[in-house]
């Protein structure tokens, strides 16, 4: 049962008015111990001294009587039929042998009724009863309190009633004072469970309560700084998608650089060289027409070779999101062809699922910058390419044994910039730091977006 009771939830109106409820009991208990203590020791008082003044008044009688055995018994039924009742005493004569001659009438006062047999037993005071020899005959006089019992029933009666009129009347004032005192409570509710659902243009109003103006003022700043906080990350969320909509344009625009690249200049290099071919097969026996046929051919190679390399900046390669490491192994590779004074080690991890375009996009800017960075402002020998995967991550690492991050980094801000700009957008991680040996490491940790690892999944189920 009391665990029942534990579990039940009990708001704070019915907690303060059992509260008040089981003090009001207390007292009650309370007064009504005093009150009974009180009582039955008021009725044994009062029936003992009637009880004295009536054992007086028959000491007096029987002695007149036993003076004079002749007349007096006769004189003694008259005087006692004629006093009737004695105050809250029973009188009875008996006869020698047994018989009840005379037994006091019944109090009129309030006759017929009597107190509950537990309440009286209560208060009824343990008095004995007296006896007195008349000769003949013998007069019994018992204490009777239960004139001054009914009488003390009929206060309590009284007194419960009035209490419990009381009780109801506290009661009903109290139930308005806590309503009312607790009314706020109810705006405080609408007003937290309008924050729940991300609304949160409710403001509490001053109470004049010390305990809810706090409590106000607590919420209200709480709202204005989730306000603000709401609409700086939507604002946040604006610049991002502004963001990645100029990345499209600009991927966008790459793409069609390079496609002009490739169909325009690429053909009419590829035609130079053609002619340059031809003028070289026919100009054997014309020495400077055949050297300068010669150097055309070898110029549009490399122009060719460059316009190569420009395309791969411009445009990754095929299959990106399904063979990241590839790509980053063949742009390394080419890289290296280009950079043949920087010694470049390149080691990868295959990707057991497919990361995306986007995510593979990222990693090949990344590494693009962090070489770009390493050829024009590192001065280094060496550099070292890691490309793992780490849990539900990509990580790539570029470190390099050159002068690192001086003091002007100018040269490297705005490919720095954009680096983190590229990171965060996918919520990942980038640290710039120097390893034991010198130089600059690059470290970039890119979370595998989870619906393309799920597709993965599906594909291969």
């Amino acid at each position: 049962m009391m665990n029942m009771l534990r579990n039940v939830s009990l708001s704070l109106q019915a907690r303060i008015s059992l509260v008040l409820t089981g003090l009001l009991a207390i007292v009650l208990i309370a007064g009504g111990s005093w009150w009974m203590h009180e009582t039955r020791q008021s009725i044994h008082e009062e029936v003992q001294a009637a009880s004295h003044v009536a054992q007086q008044w028959i000491s007096v009688m029987v002695s007149e009587t036993l003076r004079d055995p002749a007349e007096g018994p006769a004189r003694l039924m008259t005087n006692l039929r004629a006093v009737g009742r004695l105050r809250a005493n029973q009188l009875e004569v008996i006869a020698a042998d047994g018989k009840s001659l005379y037994v006091s009438p019944e109090s009129t006062y309030k006759a017929g009724r009597f107190a509950p047999g537990w309440f009286a037993a209560w208060l009824t005071p343990p008095l004995p009863a007296a006896r007195f020899d008349a000769g003949d005959r013998q007069i019994v006089l018992r204490p009777d309190a239960s004139r001054a019992v009914l009488d003390a029933w009929d206060d309590l009666a009284a007194g419960l009633g009035s209490a419990l009129a009381l009780i109801l009347i506290v009661g009903i004032a109290v139930r308005h004072a806590l309503q009312r005192a607790l009314s706020p409570l109810a705006q405080i509710d609408a007003a937290l469970a309008r924050g729940a659902d991300g609304r949160f243009d409710t403001r509490l109003p001053s109470y004049r309560v010390a305990e809810l103006d706090r409590l106000a003022t607590t919420y209200n700043r709480l709202a204005d700084t989730l306000d603000d906080t709401r609409a700086h990350n939507l604002r946040l969320e604006e610049d991002q998608a502004f963001g990645r909509a100029v990345q499209a344009r600009l991927e966008e625009e790459r793409r069609v650089i390079a496609r002009e690249l490739h169909d325009e200049l690429g053909q009419a290099i590829t035609a130079v060289r053609a002619i340059s071919g031809a003028i070289l097969q026919r100009s054997d026996n014309q020495p400077q027409i055949h050297g300068s046929a010669q150097a055309i051919l070898a110029m549009t190679g490399q122009m060719q070779d460059g316009v190569r390399t420009i395309l791969q900046r411009l445009r990754p390669p095929a299959g990106i999101s399904a063979q990241l490491d590839q790509a980053v192994a063949e742009y390394c590779r080419l890289w290296s062809g280009h950079h043949p004074q920087i010694a470049l080690d390149c080691h990868t991890t295959p990707t057991a699922t497919a990361t995306g375009e986007g995510l593979g996009i990222t990693v090949l800017r990344l590494l693009q910058e962090s070489l770009t960075n390493v050829a024009r402002h590192s001065g280094a020998s060496h550099v070292d390419v890691r490309l793992v995967v780490v849990g539900d991550a990509i990580a790539l690492e570029v470190c390099d044994n050159g002068c690192g991050l001086g003091a002007d980094t100018r040269p490297a801000r705005y490919g720095l910039i954009g680096m983190r700009e590229r990171v965060a957008e996918l919520h990942g991680e980038l640290h710039l730091d120097t390893p034991a040996g010198g130089g600059l490491r690059v470290s970039a940790r890119l979370p595998i977006p989870p619906s393309h690892e799920e597709s993965n999944h599906g594909l291969h189920a």
